[in-house]
């Protein structure tokens, strides 16, 4: 594929012991005596292999974890070769045969994370202790996405992240047990930067609200660091706290900050709120340094854009995926999940989707489930046909590089789920980096025997 790059684009090998050895340090007694029937905790006996989907059914990101759930059931149906088997049919390379995973039915249990990592870190917990989870997915938030890993590293099985976008889930806190596959806030910088600069100029000045936690602080610096490159002065940043819910007290000072630019570094219904209560004081009609006032939403979803409603209208942000691509893939799973579900999917449900059938795909491939034979199967994996062009799961950190996309709000949308329109698909050499960049250490895999 010709978005690989010098040095990175195949598989490295795993560090020397790493597999048989993993690491055992801090692994409760529990673990290993499951563990002893086999090289790998929660080796499957059976007939079956269970999954452990843990989403925010609750909290501030609870939208975004029902379609999540929703993705993460069709995936299973479509393992098990039921339905029309949505983008099986469509991936490239695959073994998967739509007869479960190495033969064995796939089950799955549920956890709510409540969007809050100690309340996420129990749910998966129990999932992998109680249930036999052999692979851990989901989450909404960065935060989430972090703790969660942490503790599959520390357990010994797979976390396929779902919607995380901080730069440290791959970056400072990466873990040989994690992957990603959705984008982070450098490449949403590196995306938007230019469109920005074309639509409003080089001279702005930029207001940032934040939410206060990894995502946020992350959002905010690449966000920043893109703008400036390109001239914007940043006047303020502010922090706001996740589920703040009223904004106003944080929107009310942009009107006298000097600034002609109001970023919104918030997701879920803390951008549906923001963003809303932004239009509501005026802002979108207000002017400033002799120039239209403009907002930003640097990371979008269509199921913010239906919260906010007519507030999206012109605003520009960033996406992982939107179900209206014209390619086989996207074609494919929203005709699968619009037929079950009577709705489009949202990138958080591509994104779950697609995660669940990487992990699956990888163990058939492996012939086995011990996490470290199905981390070497992932690291320095090609693969298109999911939605997303040609895509490289990057061996030295774990992160995919595919497209990104620049998004803005619809100003004449068709129907109720046509609210963004794709701006631009950005190729992979505009949001590469180098992974030496945001540091941590990936360290060798668990299989917690």
């Amino acid at each position: 594929m010709s978005i690989l790059k010098t040095g990175t684009s195949r598989r490295t090998v795993l560090k020397s012991g790493a597999v048989l050895a993993g690491t055992a340090i801090a692994t409760p007694q529990l673990f290993i005596r499951r563990a002893s029937a086999a090289d790998y905790l929660n080796a499957p006996t059976g007939s079956t292999v269970t999954l452990g989907f843990n989403v925010p059914q609750t909290g501030p990101y609870a939208d975004e974890g029902a379609d999540e759930l929703r993705a993460y059931q069709l995936a299973v149906e479509h393992l098990n070769g039921e339905g029309d088997g949505g983008m099986l049919n469509t991936m490239k390379p695959t073994a998967l045969k739509g007869n479960g995973v190495l033969g064995k039915k796939v089950e799955y249990v549920t956890g709510d994370t409540q969007t809050k990592s100690d309340a996420a870190r129990a749910s998966a917990k129990r999932m992998i202790e109680k249930d036999g989870a052999i692979m851990i997915t989901g989450g909404s938030s960065s935060g989430v996405a972090i703790a969660v890993q942490s503790l599959c590293q520390e357990t010994g099985v797979i976390f396929m992240a779902g919607l995380t976008h901080s730069n440290d889930t791959t970056g400072k806190d990466k873990r040989a047990n994690g992957f990603r596959h959705f984008f982070n806030a450098y490449m949403s910088g590196a995306a938007l930067a230019p469109v920005l600069e074309k639509a409003y100029g080089k001279d702005r000045r930029a207001y940032h609200l934040t939410a206060d936690y990894t995502w946020g602080w992350t959002q905010e610096e690449s966000i920043k660091n893109s703008t400036e490159n390109i001239g914007w002065e940043t006047v303020a940043t502010v922090r706001t706290p996740l589920g703040a819910g009223d904004f106003s007290q944080y929107i009310t000072p942009v009107l006298n900050s000097g600034a002609d630019v109001l970023i919104l570094n918030h997701y879920g219904k803390d951008m549906v709120n923001s963003l809303t209560q932004a239009v509501q004081f005026g802002l979108k009609e207000k002017q400033a340094n002799g120039k239209n006032f403009e907002i930003v939403v640097p990371l979008y979803s269509e199921l913010m854009a239906q919260g906010a409603g007519e507030a999206v209208k012109g605003i520009y942000g960033s996406a992982n995926w939107d179900w209206k691509l014209k390619n086989p893939g996207t074609e494919a799973f929203v005709k699968s999940f619009g037929q079950k579900y009577g709705q489009p999917p949202s990138q958080a449900a591509q994104t779950c989707y697609v995660q669940t059938l990487l992990y699956a795909d990888a163990a058939e491939r492996a012939g086995t489930f011990n996490p470290c034979a199905v981390i070497k199967e992932l690291e320095g994996f090609e693969f298109d046909g999911m939605g997303n062009g040609p895509t490289l799961y990057r061996a030295a950190d774990h992160q995919c590089f595919k497209k990104v996309l620049v998004v803005k709000g619809n100003e004449n949308p068709t129907n109720q789920y046509d609210l963004l329109e794709v701006v631009e698909e950005v190729p992979v050499d505009q949001v590469w980096y180098e992974p030496s960049i945001f540091g941590g250490e990936l360290g060798s895999c668990n299989p917690g025997a």
